[in-house]
């Protein structure tokens, strides 16, 4: 995908965010790992971002995870920091310092080595919702994991800005579905 395209995708998908996010009267948060800070200074870009945006927290460290996000030690020594689990509560700790009715977050590897054993490539994204629930999904699916992990080994630092830039498109376009189609009640 030319940049030219993919910058304008990116801009399309952060301003469908904020309009939704505008419509429904409610904000969001972020904490990011693996992107620090990215997602949020991406979604801010866009006029009128105040108006949705609370904040965002970087916790590329394990103990800045634990400390301002208030992940759970004992998740991280069950799942690892790079794990479905560890998402949500990054996400659920972003929505609750940052008073959002939304937040996202997200963790992974992103080169040129694995991490804990998970491969590059491996992104989990977190969403906390405003009736204070928590999922996450893969940002990749196996295709694209395996293609970010094959750039790593050509070109680390390509493949490090493709799977940052990639997994905050992914937050929002995630995002965005849930709120435009909620889950329904289980």
């Amino acid at each position: 995908m030319g940049s030219q395209q993919m910058s304008s995708q990116q801009t399309g998908s952060q301003q469908e965010l904020l309009r939704l996010l505008q419509q429904a009267g409610q904000t969001i948060s972020f904490c990011e790992s693996l992107t620090a800070g990215l997602a949020a200074a991406t979604f801010a870009e866009v006029p009128g971002a105040s108006t949705a945006l609370r904040g965002g927290l970087v916790t590329y460290a394990t103990e800045v995870k634990i400390d301002l996000a208030g992940v759970d030690q004992e998740i991280i020594t069950e799942h690892g920091v790079i794990s479905a689990q560890c998402a949500e509560a990054m996400a659920r700790g972003a929505r609750k310092r940052c008073t959002s009715d939304w937040a996202l977050a997200v963790t992974g590897v992103a080169g040129p080595d694995e991490q804990e054993g998970h491969p590059v490539g491996e992104v989990w994204i977190g969403i906390a919702g405003p009736d204070g629930t928590a999922e996450s999904i893969r940002a990749f699916n196996q295709q694209e994991q395996r293609e970010c992990a094959e750039l790593a080994v050509a070109s680390p630092l390509k493949a490090r800005e493709r799977i940052r830039k990639d997994a905050v498109q992914r937050c929002f376009e995630v995002l965005i579905l849930r709120i435009s189609q909620p889950l329904e009640s289980k």
